[in-house]
């Protein structure tokens, strides 16, 4: 472990403080709630240093909560440029001597991680069992707006299927109604994780949007390889700068354009379309007081199917289509 950095308690306190608060929601119910958890944190950093640490000892077990590794990227060329203004927070781990778990920060250790300019990585230290370095991660990953939808939604499936709690108490944690957790975590189980990677976090496409999605595939149920193939495809295509289907500019989000190409290809083979000619008019035809065949007018196209009447007719019918076609709509025409 590295010395410490010579800052004062005084301004360590006020960064732990505005950790917490960064990004929380505006009401002071949901911040007083969100914030329980790292100001728990704050208090149970040893000694409030802040100390450099090596990169490679500290492990990172939690659980996944962003879709797009880019955002990791742009963080790096930043803290090469201008250093780590925010440190990350870690405890000790539980078994082996010198070695860190991350409880946030992760986006920060990564950017380090990558690196070939950054040796060290400024972190807390505090002293948190298992129970309270979730909810801490939980806090951190809720205070931030720059979660998608979907990676918040699939981050609280992670949380209920470890056994974090119930989903009223899921809800609790990340101030959302329990209706919203519920909602977010079959969004999330119909969805998929292979999918949603494939998507990525698609800013701007909000809970409506994602809730039609999954609607459409539970109605359709098609291949996920097939859609994950067809997302990467469209995600690849946009940030080659390609335009994509139906579109007149490439997309300035390539996992926006991923998500609305699933869109499209679900909606080719959604019930409404294929409900069209399940809806179509069928008239039986009869001769002699039996049912001969039956007349179907779908999608502006009428076909005529005669099943059941005599072979030397049918020879005839055939011979004579064109004429009697042609005398029919010459009547009505004429509107007789």
């Amino acid at each position: 472990m590295g010395a410490p950095v010579t800052d004062s308690k005084k301004r360590r306190l006020s960064m732990l403080d505005g950790l917490a608060s960064t990004g929380a929601p505006a009401t002071p119910g949901s911040m007083m709630s969100s914030n329980r958890a790292l100001r728990s944190a704050r208090d149970a950093v040893d000694a409030h240093h802040v100390w450099d640490l090596d990169p490679a000892e500290i492990d990172d077990d939690r659980f996944a909560d962003r879709l797009d590794p880019q955002d990791v990227l742009d963080l790096r060329a930043s803290i090469e440029q201008n250093g780590q203004t925010v440190p990350i927070l870690v405890r000790r781990h539980p078994t082996e001597t010198n070695r860190y778990l991350l409880v946030y920060g992760r986006r920060r250790l990564e950017a380090i991680r990558g690196s070939g300019k950054l040796g060290k990585v400024r972190a807390l230290i505090a002293s948190l069992d298992d129970s309270a370095a979730l909810r801490a991660q939980v806090s951190e990953n809720t205070g931030r707006r720059d979660l998608s939808y979907i990676e918040r939604a699939l981050f609280a499936r992670e949380l209920l299927d470890s056994g974090f709690g119930s989903q009223a108490q899921i809800a609790e944690v990340l101030n959302v109604t329990r209706s919203a957790v519920s909602m977010a975590v079959s969004v999330a189980k119909t969805v998929g994780p292979d999918l949603a990677r494939a998507i990525g976090p698609a800013h701007g496409i909000g809970r409506p949007r994602w809730e039609a999605l999954a609607k459409d595939l539970a109605e359709t149920r098609p291949d996920p390889a097939d859609l994950s193939q067809i997302a990467q495809a469209a995600r690849d295509a946009a940030a080659g700068g390609a335009r994509t289907d139906d579109s007149e500019e490439p997309d300035t989000d390539p996992s926006v354009a991923a998500f609305d190409a699933v869109v499209r290809h679900l909606k080719k083979g959604s019930p409404a379309r294929r409900g069209t000619k399940a809806r179509a008019k069928t008239t039986p035809l009869v001769i002699g007081g039996s049912v001969a065949g039956t007349v179907r007018k779908s999608n502006g196209a009428v076909r005529l199917d005669l099943t059941t009447v005599e072979e030397g007719f049918a020879d005839w019918l055939d011979g004579q289509a064109q004429s009697l076609i042609e005398e029919l709509h010459a009547r009505w025409k004429s509107g007789s």
